[in-house]
């Protein structure tokens, strides 16, 4: 049962949009999967309000102050939404439990310096989780993309994609949906920039 955590101490990077998208997709491939949120303000809690019955189900995962408790029997899939300022005995509990970590992180130097010493943080915690870097709000051919590629490829960590700056993923959130649960056609772009990512959280 593969645990997959979101994780960036600096708020506002797209953390709630990439984990709601990824627990989107493993649903729709017909897993059990489970949306932790280890935030307080419960974006990723929030959004499953939101999300339609007839749409393949998702199930919350309750974490309350901090404590990771066994999901329920059956769960195939979790995925762990953390918060801004994730430290502490939250950030060493989950990382025990953790088999892969995404950080994503937009490209703009002032992102790049508030994860650095996160990012050094991850590649020395005991744990024996993957780590990977997603490109955030930012298109793969441009300069900022090469500078954030060149940079955590100097620390020694894959960058795992870029996904581009589109409302698709905010009116989708607004209807507790993700990019699996519309017709490909309309958002082929942006499934076209998961294909890499996916292979990576995939493999064992």
């Amino acid at each position: 049962m593969p645990v997959i955590v979101i994780a960036n101490p600096k708020g506002g990077v797209g953390k709630s949009t990439f984990a709601t998208n990824l627990a989107g997709y493993f649903a729709a491939e017909g897993h059990k999967v489970m949306l932790g949120d280890v935030d307080v303000q419960q974006s990723s809690r929030s959004w499953l309000a939101l999300r339609p019955a007839s749409l393949p189900a998702i199930q919350a995962w309750e974490i309350e102050d901090g404590h990771v408790v066994k999901p329920p029997k059956g769960t195939t899939h979790i995925v762990l939404d953390t918060p801004a300022g994730f430290s502490g005995k939250r950030f060493d509990k989950v990382m025990q439990i953790a088999d892969k970590v995404i950080v994503p992180l937009q490209p703009s130097i002032f992102d790049i310096l508030a994860t650095q010493e996160f990012l050094q943080k991850l590649k020395q915690a005991k744990g024996k989780f993957d780590l990977g870097v997603l490109g955030m709000r930012v298109n793969g051919r441009t300069r900022a993309a090469d500078q954030l590629t060149q940079y955590v490829h100097g620390l020694g960590i894959p960058v795992l994609g870029f996904l581009r700056d589109t409302q698709n993923y905010v009116q989708l959130a607004a209807n507790g949906a993700t990019l699996w649960d519309i017709a490909p056609s309309r958002v082929e772009k942006d499934l076209e920039q998961w294909q890499d990512l996916l292979k990576w959280v995939e493999k064992k």
